[in-house]
């Protein structure tokens, strides 16, 4: 009986040994997770426990549509996604999206070392793919205003948004320096002149925060929950490829690579942006970024030609030219078994690996994610509040430039000596441009200012009095067409049922006395024009229909059908006025003669009253060109500087009012 007694109480013993031993593990301190540590005594921790596979599923980087909650965990899965229109459900709500995102982000946690995954979007003028954000004008229309301080604003409002649905981490900004406006991406530069890219990487402290004083450079910086992490984007000359053919070859000597795309890598740098995108080609480190670099959606697979055609060959290029993340975005076991077998045949070294890990780390250490990954409602209501329309609205006034402004009456000698006058303060005071600019511009100066804008009967600004006036053409009441390409969509839609906002339309009509007759016709046959006569003026929009990447490449760049018809019919019937919705300048000189009034209005976003605001003088134009107006595709490329420069309205014009 003695015997037998002692068994139950040697188990307990064992019981409480296993017990206490359980426990000692579960109390063991971490200092990867402790907030009070140096960050890089935090990566170092966390790197010394991390077995290959979970430094490799690190660097990967997948669509929403292809990760799971398991996946998430089962592979220590670094990042997730949406690309261009990949949302929870079309029309989602910010909550919707919150869920998502800790959904995907509780399946990180739930990982052996709870590493959280970083989520990121395409928030490249506003939190373009999301149902009711703010979407301001696209970075073409932004370089126009030379407003560094606006972007900035327009940065932190969108940082606000993206957070309003729970992410953290946006692809953006594009600080391509575009050479050609044949390229699709075109709209997505803020201009051809490195200077004006410079001024624009405003916008990295906006979305991110100001970095702290006497912060060392390179190294990321997010400014707490508010801001999200950024990405400069293509490294580098993705805007001097060869035609402006998409993804093609850049042919350009060191200085030139130097002097005019890399200028606003620097500055980037300088300001503490956490990420580089690599374009979808060959790449190599970039040294002075202590962030980490990424690549493009199936940007590996685009190293060999045709695309994945070596796939094996591709993830060791990209890997050992520098890239840390990888935008796979659909496949993550191919890419992390040839991973392994590089590194464990020693044809990766590890060091490679534990480099792009430990800059991976460093992002999200500073972003705060170890201490705070899951997302919370704090900031619902920013997304498209009013505050932030104001601001988008504020955007488009200044992003118009006025080309042309021609009177019914001609001037007298006094008045064009005046107005010669105004020009040259103009440029001396806004274009930012060297004093041949002035050289260029005489015969603009000479047709368009001294003989057209002359104020006695200049035809901007608008009367609001008008007893009768037409408004035409195809992008006048449709905001998907204002937005452009990445709007709900990665190639944009067409309507006025994807989003909220005002067309341009809806801001005329909102805009002129209520005794004024406003008739809409998108494209008014000449038995309309007859009968509705006489009119006080028309206005005419219309421009390019949304596309994005190499949907856009052009070789023609002319207005997209019946646009240029339209123009013939109202503007020889009507005294005119064309806003022109583009994401680039487009072929207008056969038109020109026929035109009172000429306005490049760019891709202004959801808040076409902007565009009202200026047509009809309660605010002035003050836009100037922050790329070049050729006169015919011949030309290009051409470039503000070239040997060759004779544009229809050079780099740096726009007419004031």
């Amino acid at each position: 009986m003695r015997t037998c007694s002692t068994f139950p109480i040697v188990g307990t013993v064992v019981l409480l040994c296993l017990l206490a031993a359980s426990s000692t593990v579960e109390a063991e301190y971490m200092k990867y997770k402790d907030p009070k540590q140096p960050k890089n005594t935090r990566i170092k921790d966390l790197m010394s426990r991390m077995t290959l596979s979970e430094k490799i599923g690190q660097m990967v980087q997948l669509d929403r549509t292809a990760a799971t909650a398991e996946i998430m965990k089962d592979y220590s899965i670094g990042s997730i996604l949406s690309g261009g229109g990949s949302v929870p459900r079309p029309q989602a709500t910010p909550v919707e999206w919150i869920k998502m995102v800790n959904d995907f982000q509780n399946g990180s946690l739930s990982s052996r070392l709870g590493i959280p995954m970083i989520y990121g979007i395409d928030a490249v003028h506003g939190h373009n793919n999301v149902y009711k954000a703010t979407v301001f004008p696209h970075n073409v229309g932004l370089g126009a205003t030379r407003d560094p301080d606006l972007v900035k604003r327009i940065g932190a409002a969108t940082a606000l948004e993206v957070r309003a649905t729970g992410i953290d981490y946006v692809f953006a900004p594009c600080i391509a320096v575009c050479r050609d406006p044949r390229w699709g991406r075109c709209f997505e530069s803020y201009s051809e002149d490195p200077r004006v890219v410079i001024q624009m990487t405003e916008i990295i402290p906006g979305l991110q925060g100001d970095i702290p004083s006497g912060s060392p450079k390179g190294v990321p910086y997010v400014g707490g929950r508010n801001k999200v992490a950024a990405c400069a984007k293509h490294f580098v000359g993705d805007g001097g490829t060869t035609n402006g053919i998409n993804e093609n070859n850049t042919v350009i000597d060191r200085h030139g690579l130097l002097s005019i795309h890399m200028p606003g890598y620097y500055h980037s740098i300088i300001k503490g942006v956490s990420t580089i995108m690599d374009p979808d080609t060959d790449c190599f480190h970039i040294c002075v970024l202590q962030g980490f670099v990424i690549s493009d959606w199936q940007g590996i697979d685009r190293i060999t030609s045709p695309p994945h055609a070596n796939y094996s060959y591709s993830v060791l290029a990209g890997v050992n030219a520098g890239i840390d993340m990888f935008m796979l975005p659909f496949n993550h076991t191919d890419f992390i078994d040839i991973l392994t077998g590089y590194v464990n045949n020693n044809i990766v070294p590890m060091s490679r690996i534990d480099d792009a890990v430990r800059r991976i780390l460093r992002v999200k250490f500073t972003m705060g994610l170890f201490e705070n990954p899951l997302a919370d409602q704090n900031f619902v209501d920013q997304l498209g509040s009013q505050a932030h329309r104001d601001l988008a609205r504020e955007a488009v006034r200044k992003s118009l430039v006025l080309l042309k402004n021609r009177g019914d009456a001609q001037g007298g000698l006094l008045t064009n000596f005046l107005l010669v006058l105004v020009f040259l303060f103009k440029f001396f005071i806004f274009a930012s441009c060297k004093i041949k600019i002035l050289l260029i511009d005489l015969p603009n100066l000479i047709k368009f200012k001294i003989l057209d804008f002359v104020s006695a009967g200049a035809i901007l600004p608008l009367s609001k009095n008008a007893s009768r006036i037409l408004v035409a053409g195809t992008h006048a009441n449709n905001l998907g067409y204002q937005c452009g390409g990445w709007t709900i969509t990665w190639q944009g839609l067409d309507g006025n049922n994807h989003s909220t906002g005002t067309t341009i339309l809806s801001g005329i009509t909102s805009a002129v006395d209520k005794n004024t007759q406003v008739l809409f016709s998108e494209n008014p046959d000449s038995e309309f024009l007859e009968s509705n006569k006489p009119f006080d003026y028309a206005i005419v929009v219309v421009g390019e229909t949304p596309y994005a990447e190499t949907f856009g490449d052009s070789m023609n760049l002319t207005l997209s059908e019946p646009g240029p018809n339209i123009i013939s019919k109202v503007c020889g019937a009507v005294k005119c006025v064309v806003v022109i919705v583009s994401g680039r300048p487009v072929v207008i000189e056969p038109y020109l003669d026929e035109i009172y009034g000429l306005v490049a209005a760019w891709l202004p976003g959801t808040e076409g009253q902007g565009v009202a605001d200026v047509l009809f003088g309660d605010y002035g134009f003050n836009g100037t060109l922050p790329r070049t107006w050729f006169r015919n595709v011949d030309q290009l490329p051409m470039n503000f500087g070239d040997s060759n420069y004779d544009p229809l309205f050079s780099f740096g014009y726009g007419l004031i009012t």
